[in-house]
Parts: C-alpha cells; structure tokens; sequence
C-alpha cells in the first residue's frame, strides 16, 4: 500500500477489537506529535464505544467527536453537525470508529460522498475468535454487508485475532490462516496482524507481520474492579 490517508474509517465485526485499535492508532499519531481526531460512529454496541475513553484521549491531546444518540437504542443515528470538520485540514489524522456491523456503519453512508472526495483508507478488522466471523467466508461475507451499508469500499484487513486476557503467541499465529484467507477472498492486502501487549511471555518474539498494540478496551467486570 501507498502513503497512508489522512482519514481511517476502522470497521468490523462485534468484539472484534475495532475501538481498541482507533484508540492505538489514535494515540500513536499523537505521541508522534500529528493532530489527531477521533470519531465515534459505534451506535449500535453500548460497551465499546471510543467516546468511553474521552478521558484518556483528552490527556493525549487527541480530539473526541461523538454520536448524538451514542449507547441509545433509537433506530436512526444522528450525526453531529460537528463531524464534517473532519474534512478541513486542521482536524489532522483522523480516525473514524465505525459501528459493529452493517447496521452500525449506516451512518457512513450519509458521509460516502465527502469521504470519497477527500480520499480515506478503511482497515476491515477481523477476529478469529469471534461467534459468527469464525470463517474466512463468514468474514468475507460481513464485509460485503459493511460495504453495502457505508457505500465505501474497505481497502485492507486488519488481523486483530485474540482471547481477551488468555491469548497466547500460539493464539495469534494460530490464527494467521484464517486471516490470510479472509484477506484472499475479499481481494484485499493483509496490513498486518496485532499482538496485545500481554500475549508474549517472557523471552518469546513477534513474528513479522505483527504489530504490538496496547489494550486499552476492558469489559464491564474489569472496570469495575478497578
């Protein structure tokens, strides 16, 4: 792939770690001293919404656009006025967080045409060990979906295979088949695939093709915990 666009639209399946990695992205621009906005476009999952983590991405500098209706149950998501900024140069990188499916990407839609002039990647995150993506044909059919619903065409995979706290090096490499068949059977390039940054035990090295990301996301449970 060429020079990367200025706007990430990152999509994909429930829990396949969407949110995590907008937020990894978002926050490497920023220590890389870019000016970054993020979007949360994710209406339809209550849990793992990039405006959850407003506070963490205000420390960084890092500028939080949200849904109208977030986290609600209304049918129609509403796009805030302030969202087509991020076609003015001064909104820098900019990473758009979009909804767990077809249903959740439909407010792209109304934004097709603007992100078709101004230029956009969209990284198509999948997740092996998730129900109903567990197949490359299943991940290649979602995509079709997501597409159809945002009316954009995603323009790599993102291999973000994982089990929560318990994945392992093997888990990851594990899943490398089924993500280099997803990536086939969409005609799409492989970006690479993500590490979380409590998988490696001690000693043990990342294979190429990885990237190391932090997790930042926590289920309801660990949250309160904490």
């Amino acid at each position: 792939m060429g020079e990367a666009a200025r706007i990430t639209v990152i999509c994909g399946h429930y829990g396949c770690g969407k949110t995590n990695l907008a937020l990894n992205l978002a926050l490497e621009a920023a220590a890389a001293g870019e000016t970054v906005t993020v979007v949360d476009l994710d209406i339809v999952n209550p849990y793992f919404r990039s405006s959850e983590y407003g506070g963490l991405l205000e420390k960084n500098g890092v500028r939080l656009i949200a849904p109208v209706f977030a986290g609600t149950t209304l049918d129609t998501p509403t796009l805030p006025p302030e969202i087509y900024s991020i076609f003015d140069g001064g909104a820098g990188r900019v990473f758009l967080d979009a909804g767990g499916d077809d249903a959740g990407v439909t407010a792209l839609g109304g934004l097709h045409s603007q992100l078709a002039e101004a230029g956009y990647d969209m990284l198509y995150v999948v997740n092996r060990y998730r129900v109903l993506s567990q197949t490359p044909e299943e991940a290649a059919a979602l995509l079709s979906e997501i597409e159809t619903a945002s009316r954009l065409k995603a323009t790599a995979v993102v291999n973000n295979s994982h089990l929560g706290v318990e994945t392992k090096l093997s888990d990851l490499t594990a899943a490398l088949p089924f993500a280099q068949k997803a990536a086939e059977l969409t005609g799409l390039p492989l970006l690479y695939s993500t590490a979380p940054d409590f998988a490696l035990a001690e000693g043990e090295t990342l294979p190429e093709g990885f990237k190391p990301i932090r997790r930042y996301v926590k289920f309801l449970w660990e949250q309160e915990e904490q």
